[in-house]
């Protein structure tokens, strides 16, 4: 398999990892690789010590984040709690953003229902978010119409191609990492590598 290419622009990922996300877990790698960019997210830090620091250090390195708050919703196990995760993750990156000069970061909102970031986190009037409806498809339009950069422009039904690209091989992936989830540095690490491929094979620059 290629290696990730270094000069890449990088993306943090704030997502939640639970088993009902992974095929949007899969978009958002998709599209974000369909770029020519690199998917970043908190599976890489493995040691838990000194945690805030290092999601900041990651977050830092970044030209761009992408932030989903659809798990604000109360889930089903007691105690019923909402993801704060997330929002947290988000307000860290707004402040560290807004707080840093000379460096510039772009951070973007994406959510599954329209309107709720409203009632659920007022203080981001303003703030046009993505609307993804919980499907895959609404991920990578969301992610087409967010980006706009020079090279690239890969098409909703391209970046599919990855997804389809990235489902095929995800049974693979997690035989090689010994892994029965996505959520883990080793099988981040892989998707990150098959969707780069699939990206620079369907994709014109």
């Amino acid at each position: 398999m290629a290696k990730l290419k270094k000069s890449r622009d990088e993306v943090f990922l704030n997502i939640p990892y639970d088993k009902k996300f992974e095929r949007l877990f899969l978009a958002y790698i998709a599209g974000i690789s369909a770029y020519g960019m690199v998917p970043r997210a908190t599976l890489e830090i493995t040691d838990s010590s000194r945690r805030l620091e290092k999601i900041l250090k990651l977050e830092r390195s970044c030209e761009y984040s992408v932030h989903d708050l659809s798990r604000v919703e109360l889930d089903r196990a007691k105690p019923r709690t909402p993801r704060f995760n997330m929002p947290f993750e988000l307000g860290l990156c707004v402040a560290d953003t807004n707080r840093r000069e000379g460096q510039k970061q772009s951070w973007f909102v994406f959510e599954a229902v329209a309107n709720r970031v409203d009632k659920s986190l007022s203080d981001l009037k303003g703030t046009d978010p993505k609307i993804h409806g919980s499907t895959v498809r609404g991920v990578l339009s969301g992610l087409c119409n967010t980006f706009r950069r020079p090279g690239r422009q890969p098409t909703v039904p391209q970046m599919m191609q990855i997804y389809k690209g990235l489902r095929k091989n995800q049974a693979d992936i997690l035989k090689e990492a010994g892994s029965d989830t996505l959520y883990t540095r080793r099988v981040f690490a892989g998707v990150c590598v098959v969707a780069s491929s699939e990206a620079d094979r369907i994709v014109e620059d």
